[in-house]
């Protein structure tokens, strides 16, 4: 091989690593930073692009779609001591590549820790009841916080949605506890309260039914007087009529007594109408 044929395949060969350095075709949703010299001298949009070949070096590649960044769980304690366990979900977008490049070393690396802090302050001014039942306002909280710190790194955070906001097990197992003894207490508080309602409504019926009692054993005993005083007034000055009532109950009284199951003997007057005749006698001189 000829010493021209060399210079002609080296000459080539540079001509095709020129051309290959010079030219750079971005797709859609990328931006390269070019330096030159070890500066920042201009960003690659998407399309065709020529640079300085060995003067220009495109030192970073951004892509300038929505990134999603997943930021990991982490245990935050609210204002009342409590640990809850919460993590997010960030959609950022690059605005700024120079800012994203130079702002800060790593950009998501940055916003991921910011999330993380942020919400850690949010979650600790409040108690735990209302931070888990308050998502949204802690989303738009963490959204407002952490806007102006991705500006300056040429970002903008279009969503951060908390995914899991829930107490720790340590957390959920002492709520379990503390629900289950509220649970025990409610039903001793109900238990009792039956309890009373009933011996209550013992009570009542028992002072209803004395004075149901009472006032029929008075109704009786004015019964019983009336109907001494209209027998006393039928009668009149003749005792023979009461002397015959007061046999028939003699009569009624020893058959009751005759009848008893308990009673074993029953001893009668050898003459019983001898022994009435005597009741009415004495019931005679009595009157």
């Amino acid at each position: 091989m000829s010493g021209s044929l060399v210079f002609v395949v080296a000459l080539l060969i540079f001509v095709v690593v020129t051309l290959a350095k010079g030219v750079r075709i971005l797709p859609q949703g990328e931006e390269w930073i070019v330096e030159r010299l070890g500066k920042y001298h201009s960003t690659l949009k998407p399309g065709l692009n020529i640079i300085i070949p060995y003067l220009d070096n495109v030192a970073y590649k951004l892509v300038t779609k929505d990134i999603i960044l997943d930021v990991q769980e982490q245990e935050v304690i609210t204002r009342d001591n409590a640990v809850i366990v919460t993590n997010a979900i960030a959609f950022i977008k690059v605005t700024d590549p120079v800012k994203a490049v130079y702002g800060v070393t790593d950009f998501a690396e940055a916003i991921r820790n910011l999330i993380m802090t942020t919400l850690r302050s949010i979650v600790g001014e409040m108690e735990l009841d209302e931070a888990l039942s308050s998502r949204d306002k802690i989303k738009a909280r963490l959204r407002e916080s952490i806007a102006d710190e991705a500006v300056d790194w040429g970002l903008t955070v279009k969503s951060v949605e908390i995914q899991d906001i829930k107490p720790s097990e340590s957390m959920q197992r002492a709520m379990e506890m503390q629900a289950a003894a509220e649970r025990e207490r409610k039903a001793a508080v109900t238990k009792a309260e039956g309890e009373k309602q009933a011996a209550i409504l013992e009570a009542e019926a028992r002072l209803e039914s004395a004075k149901r009692d009472a006032n029929a054993q008075v109704m009786l005993a004015e019964a019983s007087a009336e109907a001494i005083r209209r027998v006393a007034t039928a009668i009149g000055d003749q005792p023979g009529p009461m002397m015959y009532m007061l046999g028939e109950k003699y009569i009624a009284s020893m058959e009751r007594m005759g009848s008893s199951q308990s009673a074993k003997l029953v001893v009668l007057p050898a003459d019983l109408q001898e022994t009435i005749k005597g009741l009415l006698a004495r019931g005679k001189v009595a009157v």
